[in-house]
């Protein structure tokens, strides 16, 4: 079940419960008699990658259930980065993700369930299926049930603007569990314009990025067509460059991948439009590109072809 991108808060304050937008990747996580499967937004199974997850298992104790939540990488502060949790991604050997989970250890935060001891529990409102998930006693060094606040939406997302989250879900009391729907009963209220693009290329860097990756091009999916929607040259580290470059170098192509036409571009290299990256920025431009773009990571759990401009609806 996905969310609605929102201008706001809704009006009707209690009819809905408030919980903290954590900046992860999302995962549902299978247990039956102690075997764990965990997979990614796009069904593609995760669980060699985070092994972290697999305790939750023990906690259960022989009992079947299934888990939806984020995983997330905790920064200095104690603040979920996507950027940082970036490291775990992508990761092949098994003794790779060992190296890495003690550079870098991840966090599982479930935020419901739907399915539990021998039952589908999706069509129970989310008061019932919260009451479940707390009585499951699943917190532990790598999973948590994050807190939960029926209305007071305006102090939750204060509270999640102060201590440098991304925003905030609202999710509605009787709202059931729409499995791989887009639901306007859960809403996301963000502190700034986020979304996935799909890119394009690259332009060459000058100064210090000279040789390498300048900026990437980026575009998303409009009726099937590639869109162009501008470029990002800010917010990479320079592990990122080394495998973006690495990612798209096999993806190269002689000509331009969008559907659209481009500004006149300093020594472009296009690619096939198959890896996606999450972008934070300040708004939309009238030419319908980006400005203030910032580069936050690759995402490896969402098709290129899902992904489309996010606009909240009219109220």
């Amino acid at each position: 079940m996905a969310a609605t991108l929102s201008k706001g808060l809704p009006p009707n304050d209690d009819a809905y419960a408030y919980e903290f937008k954590w900046d992860g990747v999302r995962a549902l996580t299978y247990v039956r008699g102690g075997e764990v499967c965990v997979q990614s937004r796009n069904l593609l199974d995760v669980t060699g990658q985070y092994p972290e997850v697999t305790g939750v298992a023990e906690k259960l104790d022989g009992r079947t259930a299934v888990l939806d939540g984020e995983i997330v990488a905790l920064d200095a502060k104690g603040r979920p980065s996507f950027q940082r949790l970036q490291s775990r991604m992508h990761v092949g050997s098994s003794a790779e993700v060992r190296r890495r989970m003690a550079e870098v250890p991840v966090a599982y935060l479930v935020f419901d369930v739907l399915y539990l001891d021998g039952r589908s529990v999706m069509r129970l409102p989310y008061t019932e299926r919260r009451a479940l998930l707390e009585g499951l006693a699943i917190a532990g060094p790598a999973a948590q049930v994050p807190p939960t606040t029926v209305g007071n939406g305006r102090a939750v997302l204060e509270a999640s603007k102060r201590t440098g989250l991304e925003g905030v879900m609202a999710k509605r009391l009787d709202s059931i569990y729409e499995a791989g729907k887009r639901s306007r009963a859960w809403l996301k209220v963000k502190h700034h314009r986020r979304q996935e693009f799909v890119i394009g290329g690259w332009t060459t860097g000058e100064g210090r990025r000279a040789g390498s990756i300048g900026a990437l091009l980026l575009g998303y999916y409009d009726d099937g067509r590639f869109t162009y929607a501008g470029h990002v040259g800010t917010g990479f580290t320079d592990r990122m460059l080394d495998e973006l470059r690495k990612e798209m170098e096999p993806l190269r192509r002689p000509d331009s991948p969008f559907d659209t036409p481009t500004p006149r571009l300093k020594n472009p290299t296009f690619v096939e439009p198959k890896l996606v990256g999450e972008v934070e920025f300040s708004e939309w431009t009238r030419d319908g590109t980006l400005r203030q773009p910032s580069f936050k990571g690759l995402r490896e759990d969402k098709d290129p072809r899902q992904v489309v401009r996010e606009e909240p609806p009219e109220q």
